[in-house]
């Protein structure tokens, strides 16, 4: 029995060994062929991206090639165009090639009747001598003309010479005459001012030597008091009498002076920079002073000086003689001025 059990275990065989054996062959075998698939993997993706440059460089060429074949078509339609058009040309020549040949046997055919032609040719060509004749008569004649032309341009030069000289002696006689207007008028103005001076002078004797009313350069200044009241256009009383001693000199001066001296006296109101007050009907001081140059310019009217030598202005406070915001500026700026000028 002992016998029995030990030749079943001798009988047995042990499998586990080999078949750890095979797994390890297995895996070993699976991580090469791992290894060999990633390694094929790597190649094949490096082919990939290789073919995929070739590819591009392939359709960017292709794309070139698509731009010179449509340049050829063009090229080639073009090129069928000339072609059409020199195998027109062809035809046509050969039209007239064939035309040519037509009048070339009509001429063969002709020159049986040469004499006769011949005849006709001397008859032509004695038309075309007296042709030739008459032109050259035309020629002489435009030759005539020519000459004729170029007589008149010489008159003509030689008169704008002429007229070139005139000119200059009429510049010359101009810038003479405008040096004597020049003294003239100088003359005129020594006149005027001497008139002036001898009107201010005769203002001067009538009116007496008074501190309201004064010489200041070339005008005769009036304070405004002696003439009107504040803020007033109305000439008072002694105002008026002033102004009548005023008309008499000027209509004095009128009778002196040539009628050939363009003379005026220009009245020019004046007044100081304070406002109108409210009372006052003018709304600014420019409207006060050209009010009380018109009643001045009017009155002596009225006493017979003739409107064509007076003048009326308004400065307002914009011309003052003395600058400051005293009693004594204000009176001073308050004032009409006479001034005699050439119109």
């Amino acid at each position: 029995m002992p016998a029995a059990r030990a030749r079943r275990r001798e009988s047995r065989i042990d499998y586990w060994p080999g078949f750890v054996d095979a797994m390890a062959t297995l895996l070993l075998v699976i991580i090469f062929l791992l290894t060999v698939f990633m390694l094929s993997q790597f190649f094949l993706t490096r082919e990939i991206s290789g073919k995929d440059t070739a590819l591009q460089k392939l359709n960017a060429q292709v794309a070139e090639l698509t731009e010179l074949l449509a340049l050829e078509r063009t090229g080639k339609r073009e090129l069928e165009d000339q072609l059409d058009t020199v195998r027109s040309g062809l035809a046509l020549l050969e039209l007239e090639k064939q035309k040519l040949l037509g009048q070339v046997d009509e001429k063969a055919g002709a020159a049986t009747s040469a004499s006769g032609t011949v005849q006709a040719l001397t008859g032509k060509l004695d038309e075309e001598k007296q042709i030739s004749n008459r032109a050259l008569s035309q020629v002489e004649l435009l030759n005539q003309q020519i000459a004729a032309l170029r007589r008149q341009i010489a008159a003509l030069e030689s008169a704008l010479d002429v007229s070139e000289t005139r000119d200059r002696e009429s510049q010359n006689k101009i810038a003479d005459l405008g040096k004597r207007l020049n003294v003239a008028l100088a003359q005129r103005v020594q006149e005027l001012q001497r008139y002036r001076s001898d009107f201010f002078g005769r203002l001067r004797e009538i009116l007496g030597n008074r501190s309201d009313i004064r010489v200041v350069g070339d005008r005769f200044v009036f304070q405004s008091e002696v003439l009107f009241q504040a803020g007033q256009e109305t000439i008072n009383d002694a105002g008026r009498a002033d102004l009548d001693k005023l008309a008499s000199a000027i209509l004095e001066l009128d009778r002196q002076i040539p009628p050939e001296v363009n003379w005026t006296l220009r009245v020019d109101g004046h007044t100081d920079i304070r406002p109108t007050s409210g009372a006052s009907r003018f709304r600014s001081n420019w409207e006060l002073s050209a009010a009380r140059a018109i009643s001045v310019v009017r009155y002596l009217i009225d006493r017979g000086v003739s409107p064509k030598r007076l003048v009326a202005a308004g400065f307002g406070e914009f011309q003052p003689i003395e600058e400051g915001a005293t009693e004594d500026a204000y009176a001073k700026n308050r004032r009409i001025e006479i001034r005699m000028t050439d119109r």
